[in-house]
């Protein structure tokens, strides 16, 4: 299961009302450690989509949001819970150590 979009029109329903945690993955094209990183955030949503979802923002397509959870470098990966930033990641990062700065919500 690839991890799905979301964009500003959606982010309110997808993200601020979601039930449970959502991983927001803030990205873009050009971006080549974003793209490293995509696969391994689709293997974490396939693995614990009981307990956590993952979205990609498009920050080129999203500048609004982009600006407003102040994404300065990307990868950057938000972990939101009832609408609020719980935890934030930054960089690409292998599996094991994703897995790890998610052990809140995937344990």
């Amino acid at each position: 299961m690839t991890a799905n979009a979301t964009t500003s029109a959606t982010w309110e329903q997808d993200v601020l009302k979601a039930e449970g945690p959502v991983l927001v993955d803030f990205w873009a094209e050009w971006c080549g450690p974003c793209r490293m990183v995509s696969p391994i955030l689709d293997e974490i949503q396939s693995e614990h989509s009981d307990k956590i979802t993952v979205l990609k923002l498009n920050v080129d397509e999203n500048p609004d949001l982009a600006m407003k959870y102040q994404i300065t470098s990307i990868p950057a990966m938000k972990v939101f819970n009832q609408g609020q930033v719980e935890t934030t990641i930054i960089g690409a990062k292998p599996k094991f150590a994703l897995e790890k700065d998610l052990a809140a919500y995937i344990a």
